[in-house]
């Protein structure tokens, strides 16, 4: 019999009358978190790969009567998202679907479509859970870790750029406003400034009343001084914040910024639920699919620390 095969033996309790509730198969859901992260794209390939096409560097002065300087674009890394398949399903004997009197199995659309979103938020959250761990890369990306603080430049430019806190700090006021100072300050891979800024914070469930107390004080949090929620007033953090309860990390906090090419996220197909019936057997086979990716092209698009 097949690995996973739900019999009469394992659901002895649902051919006997007199239960009151079948419980645990599903619970309510968080509203979907992933795509507070992640910017939603569809895809028609197997994998989808972007490019880095620097821009140009700054213009010099053209002495009289010389001729103008001219500049060349290269490209750079190419990101590639590759759209992997994630499935789940189950088998009930005849027996045991026949047998059945509290109609457990009909709601498999609804355990299965859990078990499903459960998973689609685990992956997208470890983009962030292992930010900070440099065997975590994107593949043929610029070779380093989502957050860090050595991000290459460009082909051009040998410079590097940071978007993680040069001493990891926890989430207050003034390590807040150290890290949207750094957005601020960001260059592109040719090392002109950009209008980079901060959408939205995201939290732990840890460091949401933190987050609440930060963002949400008119004055200054936690001190006495009689001055103005600088952040607040200046709407440095666009969106506010956000809970991830799918992040494993109490400390780490991060900020997802108006990048247009940074988090992303590709939907090859849709979560397709299906069933057949095992000729042989008469057992009964339900199963759920779907593909995706998720990951990053632009690191500038998510700034953060790992906390102290």
């Amino acid at each position: 019999m097949a690995g996973g095969t739900i019999t009469a033996g394992n659901t002895a309790r649902m051919l006997q009358e007199g239960l009151n509730e079948v419980f645990g198969q599903a619970y309510k859901e968080h509203d979907v978190q992933w795509d507070k992260i992640f910017d939603s794209n569809t895809s028609r390939k197997n994998f989808e790969v972007d490019q880095q096409f620097e821009g140009f560097a700054l213009a010099p002065v053209k002495p009289e009567g010389d001729s103008i300087s001219y500049d060349t674009q290269t490209e750079g890394f190419t990101p590639k998202y590759p759209n992997l398949t994630y499935g789940k399903g189950f088998i009930v004997t005849e027996e045991a679907l026949e047998d059945n009197l509290y109609g457990v199995f009909n709601r498999r659309a609804r355990s299965l479509a859990f078990s499903m979103n459960q998973t689609k938020e685990v992956v997208g959250a470890n983009v962030l859970n292992n930010a900070f761990d440099s065997s975590f890369q994107m593949q043929d990306g610029d070779g380093v870790e989502l957050l860090s603080t050595s991000h290459p430049n460009g082909p051009t430019d040998t410079g590097t750029f940071s978007n993680k806190l040069a001493v990891d700090a926890d989430l207050t006021e003034a390590s807040l406003e150290d890290l949207l100072i750094q957005i601020n300050q960001a260059t592109d891979p040719r090392g002109l400034r950009i209008a980079l800024q901060g959408i939205r914070l995201i939290v732990p469930p840890t460091l949401m009343f933190v987050a609440e107390r930060i963002l949400g004080s008119t004055l200054q949090n936690d001190t006495a001084n009689n001055a103005v929620n600088a952040v607040k007033v200046m709407q440095s953090v666009q969106d506010g914040f956000t809970v991830n309860n799918f992040l494993t990390d109490d400390d780490a906090w991060f900020i997802k910024t108006n990048s247009p090419d940074g988090m992303k996220y590709f939907t090859r197909r849709e979560v397709r639920f299906e069933q057949d019936m095992d000729f042989g057997t008469s057992n009964m086979r339900f199963k759920a699919t779907e593909r995706y990716s998720f990951g990053w092209s632009d690191a500038r698009g998510m700034y953060g620390t790992s906390g102290s």
